[in-house]
């Protein structure tokens, strides 16, 4: 079953962290667990909120990508560009579709 992991943050340093996201991406091209797709949202009603939806074939492949030290250390990374804490949510998904 494929898996999202929601993760809820606040930045006044959203470039800065989109860019650090980038360079992640192109260090894990070449891996065969890590995320499938990704979706950015900003809040329209509190500007520096922003939601990330990351989506897995598994919740065990989200595991192995959470526990690998190079997640680990972007992670730091955007920690430190984030304002206050993230919230992190875990989902199974259950639908996904095109609507049109």
């Amino acid at each position: 079953m494929k898996f999202v992991q929601i993760i809820e943050f606040e930045t006044e340093r959203l470039e800065e962290m989109q860019q650090v996201l980038e360079e992640a991406g192109r260090r894990n091209a070449d891996r065969t667990n890590g995320p499938t797709h990704s979706m950015l949202l900003k809040d329209r009603d509190k500007p520096s909120r922003y939601l990330a939806l990351i989506e897995f074939e598994s919740y065990e492949e989200a595991m192995l990508n959470n526990d690998d030290p190079e997640t680990s250390a972007m992670a730091g990374r955007l920690d430190a560009l984030s304002t206050g804490e993230r919230v992190f949510t875990n989902c199974d998904l259950l639908d996904a579709r095109d609507l049109k």
